[in-house]
């Protein structure tokens, strides 16, 4: 019986080794936001504000620096919680990496952050260009890993089964062009457009692994959990 409830938690602790072993960038860049956002936690809100407009992705600093706050920028957040990203990452990146690989999930994570954020900051430029938008815009703050969600949410759409797939992608488009109707602030845009790419990384995601069927995953789950 002692060997018996001594093997449960060495079975569990396998079976969860062996789901962050199925998706290593996901959980590293997990591990990675968990540090930092202990880290953002620990500034003064003014050491906080100017730590984000050093790192954001704004036309200031990509104009001086865009590796490197191309880079910095998807290691912070500006929020205050961490687990929210760990259900999403959950969701959404785990799964892509699994069917993608890392080296095919990093790629359009990179595709969708970086297009995003050059043109979403595009429309800052002819914002202040046109007069529409106060030269104090190329200094907004612009940081966090929305950008590279959105894409993957959007490469996802080829890894489940028609007529879903379909259902999939027309609740993305609602959610993010809704905001872009709304207010289509410079984010918006750059949400909407890191999804569009994800949705343009079909090459990547063609024939890496049959399409999910949520209809067969709920009926399997419905006869675990059904009365005999």
């Amino acid at each position: 019986m002692a060997e018996l409830a001594a093997a449960r938690p060495r079975a569990l602790a396998l079976r969860v080794w062996a789901f962050l072993r199925s998706a290593p960038g996901t959980f590293v860049w997990l591990a990675v936001l968990l540090v930092t956002t202990i880290v953002m936690n620990q500034f003064s809100p003014r050491f906080r504000y100017r730590f984000v407009l050093h790192h954001s992705t704004n036309l200031h600093e990509l104009s001086h620096n865009p590796v490197r706050v191309l880079i910095s920028s998807a290691l912070w957040t500006d929020g205050s919680r961490w687990w929210p990203y760990l259900i999403l990452y959950c969701l959404f990146h785990a799964p892509a990496e699994r069917r993608l690989g890392t080296a095919r999930w990093l790629a359009v994570v990179a595709v969708s952050h970086v297009g995003a954020t050059y043109i979403s900051q595009s429309v800052v430029y002819y914002d202040i260009r046109h007069g529409t938008a106060a030269p104090s815009a190329a200094f907004i703050p612009d940081i966090g890993v929305s950008y590279a969600l959105a894409g993957v949410e959007g490469v996802l759409t080829y890894f489940i089964t028609s007529p879903w797939r379909y259902v999939y992608a027309a609740v993305l488009i609602a959610y993010y062009g809704e905001a872009l109707l709304d207010t289509s602030t410079f984010t918006d845009v750059g949400h909407f457009t890191a999804l569009l790419l994800g949705l343009a990384c079909y090459p990547l995601a063609r024939g890496r692994a049959e399409p999910w069927d949520p209809l067969v995953t709920a009926r399997s789950a419905w006869a675990r959990v059904r009365p005999d």
